[in-house]
Parts: C-alpha cells; sequence; structure tokens
C-alpha cells in the first residue's frame, strides 16, 4: 500500500501501528522534506509528522483519506473536482505561513526555457510572466496524486520534497496545468477556489507544459513523451 506518487513509498508497522517510510536516494529532495515537514507542524496544515528521519529515510505518520486520483469506483469526476477544490483553502494557508528558513528557490525558468528549446519541443509561447511581488511557502508538486480526501475534505498533503520559496502564482498554475489535462474543468475550480485572475494564471501555463515535456523526455515513459508532444503541436 502507497501514500503519495513517489516509487519508494510503503506503509509498514511498527509498535503495532500503521506508519509511512518513504526512500530517498537524493539527500538535497530528503533533506527538503524533512525540513518541510518538522515547519508544517502545528501550523494546521494537513500534513504527514516526522516519526524518525534516517539518511535516505523518513519515517511519518499514515495519513487517512483517499488520493483524488486514486482509480477506486468511489472516486468520480465531481468528487476530484470537490476535493480540488476544498484544497485551494489549504493551498492558501500554506502560502500564508512564514517560509521556514533553508526552504530551496524556485525552480529556475530562464533555464528551463532554455533547455526546452536546445532538445527542439514543439513551438510554445514561453515568456516568464511578471513576477506576483511575492515569495511563498510551496509544495512545489500540488496535484491530485499528494491530495488525501475523506468526505470532501482535505485530510492530507503528502510528497513535500519539492517544497521551495517561490511566487504563489506559478505553484498555482502548475497545479491548473496538471489537473486540467484531466478534466478541463479543474483549471476554474482551482483558480476560482484560490481567488487568483485567471489570466494572471494562465500566462504561466507555458512554462509547466515546457517543464513536464522535459520531465519525459529525460525519464519517459516515452509513450507519455508522444502524448504529450502531440497535445503541445496543437496549443491554443
Amino acid at each position: 500500500m502507497r501514500q503519495g506518487a513517489v516509487g519508494h513509498v510503503r506503509v509498514v508497522e511498527r509498535g503495532g501501528r500503521a506508519v509511512v517510510e518513504k526512500k530517498m536516494t537524493d539527500p538535497f529532495r530528503h533533506d527538503t522534506e524533512v525540513l518541510a515537514l518538522r515547519s508544517l507542524e502545528a501550523t494546521g496544515i494537513p500534513a504527514p509528522e516526522l516519526i524518525d528521519v534516517e539518511p535516505g529515510s523518513i519515517l511519518m505518520t499514515f495519513m487517512p483519506g483517499e488520493r483524488l486520483d486514486s482509480t477506486s469506483t468511489s472516486t468520480s469526476s465531481d468528487v476530484r473536482l470537490a476535493g480540488l477544490r476544498a484544497s485551494t483553502a489549504v493551498l492558501h494557508r500554506l502560502h500564508a505561513l512564514r517560509p521556514p528558513t533553508g526552504l530551496p528557490r524556485a525552480p529556475d525558468d530562464e533555464l528551463i526555457i532554455r533547455r526546452y528549446r536546445d532538445a527542439g519541443g514543439p513551438p510554445l509561447p514561453l515568456e516568464i510572466p511578471p513576477a506576483s511581488g511575492q515569495l511563498v511557502f510551496c509544495h512545489g508538486d500540488w496535484t491530485d496524486g499528494n491530495l488525501l480526501a475523506l468526505d470532501g475534505s482535505i485530510t492530507a498533503v503528502v510528497d513535500w520534497e519539492a517544497a521551495h520559496l517561490g511566487d504563489p502564482l506559478r505553484e498555482l498554475s502548475r497545479a491548473a496545468w496538471g489537473a486540467m489535462r484531466k478534466d478541463p474543468r479543474s483549471f476554474d475550480v482551482l483558480v476560482d477556489g484560490y481567488g487568483a485572475d485567471p489570466e494572471s494564471v494562465r500566462a504561466w501555463l507555458p512554462i509547466h507544459a515546457a517543464e513536464l515535456w522535459l520531465w519525459f523526455a529525460e525519464a519517459g515513459p516515452p509513450e507519455y513523451l508522444e502524448q504529450l508532444t502531440a497535445e503541445l503541436r496543437s496549443w491554443p
């Protein structure tokens, strides 16, 4: 049994209770997740609590709920949309927190654009949008696979290894880009729920498209890259 979208996550038993063990080979991502989870304690953000930390391994509390991307028949598209809308209040609270000292900076968008063009990705209107003027505590991968819900409420946000200090609109747009690829209604659900200007959020979408294309180009699988390439060739 797994929570989150990382391959080396499993539920194990310790002291007669179920807990989550997460193993990571990248020390930077390991340390980032530990920093993020420690800073979230007593903040009201529903996140796992650390139990034990060792090099390359984290032991944390098991969180209730079902992933919003679950293939369970109980998770309909409307349930997913309701969960995404509920998550925007949590995202707002996260962005309002004081970021912990030592949080990594946001991804380098100039580098993303340069690498994408050098790799021969499909033409995209790639420009870095004007900054919102805020640098906030960002989760880094706010997707339906990292959101657990129960009875319409978000019970946990998992996988904090990409947490960083960044622009809140960039984070919201990344969430909207990933979600709208599954269901176009997701864009309005997330943006309206957060209370952001749709055009300001939409301006970031090409950056996230390029970022995802690079991920598939480097890590695969090839069929995902082919599918995304076909989508980007007809970019509106």
